[in-house]
């Protein structure tokens, strides 16, 4: 039994890979960045700190890894494998598409069941891995990836944060994360089972598990990120209990909740409790998550699937009226961060082109339309209040 992750970011190292070492499952790590691979195949071990809870901080031993350029070995990894994890990021979901075919093709030939898990915040990663599989197959590895391959999704609550400067310099691949253990699998596009993994928690309806996370978590999260931004927040607990920011907050979690349960039926009440968990999460001052981390690179984050314009259009969808979405698209389209590239060129389409531009351009609104005239109500609102100053 063993398992292949692709990615040895924070996420594939400090969950992931954390899980299947406490599950006594073998893995390699595989990693675009070759100087991480080398790192940790130098290093051979890695300490995950639980926040909050060190008694349960764990060094994860044995780990190794493999850079893209050692294609059969990486195949050949697959080819033993019992499952497939990845935590690439969904701009960098294509890239590993190649690699995934490779393995499948030597799969075929030795036989087994296999699993690939998005580890993903991303839209319905699955189904891009899994077509993109499939037109790059042979007919007869196409054949058993139909049969005995499943692609499925995770939904990944556990946060990771970088470490302090000297805290790396102890161990420069360690990770901070959140002390949450749950890995919530969807079971129903599964073939066969995944291996015994401490913390799977395998769900049969999983069918809006992941928007409901989704529009719940990351919709809050950059609510968050932005508004504190405006405001000169660091710290993302910090800004989470900013009454002026906790207000538009709350009506977030209204906005979405009573959305989700018009889409997919879910109970309110249960709902509003789920966001209590987001909530928390955001105000837990032990997790030290500053916002330019999770405010990074704004054109993707404005985009019109992503956290806030996605929301936003699902809940105008369901006939609700986005405003406080609007208000935290309106101090996103205002970020700035002069260490972001993103940031650095959304401010020159905003000052260059202006607002209209960003909101057809970026965020693939409507410029005329009903949310694209609320949006810069919302800005004209936080201009009024200060928070987004004329000079910006």
């Amino acid at each position: 039994m063993s398992c292949v992750i692709f990615g040895a970011g924070k996420i594939a190292r400090g969950f992931i890979g954390h899980l299947l070492y406490l599950s006594g499952i073998p893995f390699v790590f595989v990693e675009k960045a070759q100087t991480l691979v080398d790192l940790i195949n130098e290093k051979g071990c890695y300490t995950v700190n639980i926040l909050g809870n060190p008694e349960r901080n764990c060094v994860v031993q044995n780990v190794r890894a493999y850079g893209y350029d050692e294609k059969e070995k990486i195949a050949e990894a697959i080819a033993e494998a019992d499952a497939v994890f990845h935590a690439v990021g969904g701009k960098n979901l294509e890239a590993i598409i190649p690699y995934l075919a490779a393995g499948i093709e030597k799969k075929t030939e030795r036989g087994g069941r296999l699993n690939i898990v998005a580890c993903e915040n991303w839209k319905k990663p699955a189904d891009i891995i899994r077509e993109g599989i499939s037109v790059r197959l042979s007919p007869e590895a196409r054949s058993y990836f139909e049969e005995q391959t499943g692609c499925t999704e995770a939904v990944i609550l556990r946060s990771a944060i970088e470490p302090e400067p000297e805290q790396l310099k102890e161990d420069p691949l360690m990770v901070n994360v959140q002390d949450y253990w749950e890995l919530h699998v969807d079971a129903s596009r599964l073939k066969g089972s995944l291996p015994d993994i401490r913390g799977l928690h395998l769900i049969s309806e999983f069918g809006g598990f992941l928007e409901r996370k989704f529009y719940t978590y990351n919709a809050a999260n950059g609510s968050v990120s932005y508004l504190g931004a405006l405001l000169g927040y660091e710290i993302l607990a910090e800004a989470a209990h900013d009454e002026r920011i906790l207000e538009i907050l709350e009506g977030v979690y209204d906005e979405t909740a009573r959305a989700l349960c018009v889409r997919y039926g879910m109970d309110l009440k249960d709902q509003m409790e789920f966001t209590r968990g987001s909530l928390a999460k955001l105000q837990n001052y032990v997790i030290v998550d500053k916002i330019e981390r999770n405010a990074r690179d704004p054109l993707r984050k404005l985009g019109p699937d992503d956290r806030l314009v996605g929301s936003a259009r699902m809940v105008e969808s369901c006939g609700i009226r986005p405003e406080n979405l609007c208000t935290a698209i309106a101090a996103a389209i205002f970020y700035t961060h002069e260490g972001d590239p993103s940031a650095a060129e959304l401010k020159k389409l905003r000052e260059e082109k202006g607002v209209d531009y960003v909101l057809e351009n970026v965020c693939r609104l409507d410029p005329k339309g009903d949310m694209a005239e609320l949006i810069r109500e919302k800005i004209r609102m936080l201009t009024q209040k200060g928070w987004i100053r004329p000079a910006e």
